[in-house]
């Protein structure tokens, strides 16, 4: 196992924090703001490090503030499927589960800021503002995930790509309080490959609908990972759905 490097940054003020309208904190007032403060502590993952191995025993749970992290799970055989992503405000761990059912790998350079359990699930008791944006974030995620199970089983290649860029767009848009009105810019923090494991599909499928998505001005591309979205409307239109409602941000 890949050993993390911690970086020290207790002096970081909550209230700086560019995840700190979206995490797990989200509610909480200047009190209990100052709780998290006492207890937090932030490590740092290099891409490809596990951050845990599934069946490990998590003493910690924690915040995603920049990077992605990929959820994967590996059968018996050796086959290895991923199956779900962690993006910035996104929170790692469940409090009164002490083992990592999947394992957590950084795609990119990973921030967390970390709460040891204990203290965390104590205020949790105390503190019904975390409690709530939990909950709030745990019903997201199960909406998001039964909205990846239509993607997997019933959408092309294309709505699929299209689908995974709204996804990555929309959180990254919605940390920087982008107002969609103009064209956006950011890095794709996936490869190509990442991208084909995630989706089902091959890596020169993922190639080509990226391209054709270009071709069409759907995107604009600069080097291998800029992506500008000229018009969100035009992707969402893209990815197949009715509705924009399921691209949880």
């Amino acid at each position: 196992m890949q050993t993390a490097t911690q970086t020290l940054q207790f002096n970081k003020d909550c209230s700086e924090c560019p995840i700190r309208h979206r995490a797990v904190c989200a509610r909480c007032d200047a009190e209990e703001l100052e709780l998290l403060e006492s207890m937090k502590y932030y490590r740092d993952f290099e891409a490809g490090q596990t951050i845990v191995w599934s069946g490990d025993e998590l003493n910690f749970v924690a915040s995603v503030v920049d990077g992605i992290a990929s959820l994967s799970q590996t059968m018996e055989d050796g086959r290895r499927q991923m199956v779900g992503l962690l993006l910035p405000s996104d929170f790692l761990g469940r409090p009164g589960r002490l083992v990592a059912p999947y394992d957590v790998t950084a795609s990119t350079k990973v921030t967390l800021c970390c709460f040891r359990r204990g203290p965390f699930e104590e205020l949790m008791n105390t503190t019904p503002h975390v409690a709530q944006r939990l909950l709030e974030m745990t019903l997201d995620e199960l909406d998001a995930a039964r909205e990846w199970l239509l993607l997997l089983g019933r959408k092309t290649a294309r709505e699929k790509i299209a689908s995974l860029l709204a996804i990555i767009a929309r959180r990254k848009a919605a940390i920087a309080q982008h107002d969609h009105e103009t064209d956006f810019t950011f890095d794709l923090p996936m490869t190509r490959e990442a991208m084909a494991d995630y989706l089902g599909l091959t890596l020169e499928t993922v190639s080509r609908q990226v391209s054709a998505l270009k071709r069409d001005g759907v995107i604009k591309l600069q080097g291998k990972r800029e992506v500008t979205i000229p018009d969100f409307s035009v992707l969402l239109d893209e990815t197949g759905d009715d509705s924009d409602g399921g691209f949880l941000v």
